[in-house]
């Protein structure tokens, strides 16, 4: 892990709050003039740390009423089935994130749909039908009580 100093920790840190700011008003943040906080950022995306920028969407005002999450089981655990199993569930636009997990179930799958009857659809026609799962259980989220997808840095 690399470890970074309080300027980068601030960076990182404004850009996760904002990323549309202007580098003045992020140079001012750091207390750096412009082209050297310029060359940070530079530096942390060419490293990797910094892996891209992307807008935040509400999910309701876009018609996603619906959060769930499906727990999987998978029939086996070779590496092809694997394999084709996590290509096809990253190419699901619906799926927001997949994670594979130690425990009772393999894969744990974060999605959204319109409604009910839509996840429903999603999970009996598309998600069951994915190469090598045995078991899926589901349960849907009530309320979002936090959602900023930003990091802690340095913490």
């Amino acid at each position: 892990m690399r470890t970074f100093d309080s300027t980068d920790r601030t960076l990182l840190m404004a850009l996760q709050r904002d990323a549309r700011q202007s580098m003045a008003e992020l140079a001012e943040q750091v207390a750096l003039s412009q082209s050297p906080c310029w060359r940070r950022v530079r530096q942390l995306e060419e490293s990797g740390v910094i892996e891209g920028y992307q807008a935040r969407l509400n999910r309701k005002q876009l018609g996603y009423g619906v959060t769930g999450f499906i727990h999987l089981q998978m029939a086996n655990h070779t590496a092809e089935i694997t394999a084709a199993f996590e290509r096809e569930v990253v190419a699901v636009p619906e799926v927001l994130a997949c994670h594979n997990l130690s425990g009772q179930y393999d894969y744990l799958i974060e999605a959204v749909a319109t409604d009910l009857e839509a996840f429903s659809t999603l999970v009996r026609s598309r998600i069951r039908s994915l190469p090598g799962v045995k078991e899926i259980a589901t349960s849907f989220s009530l309320k979002e009580v936090k959602a900023s997808g930003s990091l802690p840095v340095g913490a």
